[in-house]
Parts: C-alpha cells; sequence; structure tokens
C-alpha cells in the first residue's frame, strides 16, 4: 500500500510540474489548450528535466516519472478557464516590486497553478499544496522566489482557506 501512495504522490507532483509548464505553453506559446493537454498526455512534450551537474559543469537529460493525467487535465483547464480571476487574486496579494506583471512567465504560470489548487482542491492539504510548489519554484529559481513563493501562497492560503 506505501508503494502505491508513494506512486500516486509522485504522479500527482509530476503532474503540478507538467501543469506549469502547460500553463506557460498555453500563455506564451500562444497554443490552443487541448492541443498542449494532448502532447503532454501522450508524452510528446514535458517528459524530460534537464539535471545540471555543477561540478563537472554537465548537463544530462532525465525522463521524469508518469504525470497522473486526470489530475494534470483538472489543473491546466481549471487555470484557464479561471485565469482573470486569478490574476486578480494574485495582484491583491502581491506587495512591492513583486507583481505580476514584472515576474516571468514561469513564476507568473507556477503562481497561477498554485492559486487555482489553493482555492479549488480542498481535499489536499493545504501544507502539502505550498511545500510543493515551493519545491518547483527551486527547481526553476534560486534566489528569493521560493521564499516568496512560500510566503505569499501562505498567506492566501490563510485568507482562502480558514
Amino acid at each position: 500500500m506505501t508503494k502505491f501512495v508513494s506512486r500516486k504522490i509522485r504522479r500527482k507532483s509530476g503532474a503540478r510540474l507538467a501543469a506549469v509548464q502547460a500553463t506557460y505553453m498555453i500563455a506564451y506559446g500562444q497554443l490552443p489548450v487541448d492541443e498542449v493537454i494532448k502532447d503532454f498526455t501522450e508524452g510528446k512534450v514535458g517528459r524530460y528535466v534537464i539535471e545540471e551537474d555543477n561540478i563537472s559543469e554537465s548537463e544530462e537529460l532525465i525522463e521524469i516519472s508518469p504525470i497522473d493525467k486526470e489530475y494534470f487535465e483538472h489543473l491546466v483547464r481549471g487555470v484557464h478557464s479561471k485565469k482573470q480571476e486569478l490574476e486578480k487574486s494574485l495582484s491583491h496579494y502581491l506587495k512591492g516590486d513583486w507583481t505580476l506583471d514584472r515576474m516571468d512567465g514561469t513564476m507568473q504560470s507556477l503562481l497561477l497553478c498554485a492559486v487555482y489548487e489553493l482555492s479549488n482542491t480542498l481535499d489536499v492539504d493545504t501544507k502539502v499544496l505550498i511545500q510543493e510548489y515551493v519545491d518547483l519554484a527551486y527547481a526553476f529559481y534560486t534566489k528569493n522566489e521560493p521564499k516568496m513563493v512560500n510566503a505569499l501562497l501562505d498567506q492566501i492560503a490563510h485568507a482562502i482557506r480558514e
């Protein structure tokens, strides 16, 4: 049973990563939602990540574990259908130099997926969701961005989940 749960959790984590990537592709590649979802679920895109070895200064393509395709599609369609509402909500919580317009597309996509899940996937624990998206932020960024994601999602979660 533990092995099954572990695989299920990894598939949902993979779905979140893929959803961030797909959300980015839809927004910045101006690609149709159905086409992007099909490409991911059929394994045409999103199957590999680049792992960097800082010691040897080399890169290697690593195949990621399978994703929860239903969960992935739920996230992507949900973010796409509620994008304006999610952007408005995010803008309300962002302070100082952290404005949605000034963030790169990857960060925007990550935050849109996170806020969608926090507000629409109430069966997943808040701390788990926040940690998943902070981990994703660390996959893309190395400076202050993951800390900002943590603080922002914590603030939003307190406001919408309590």
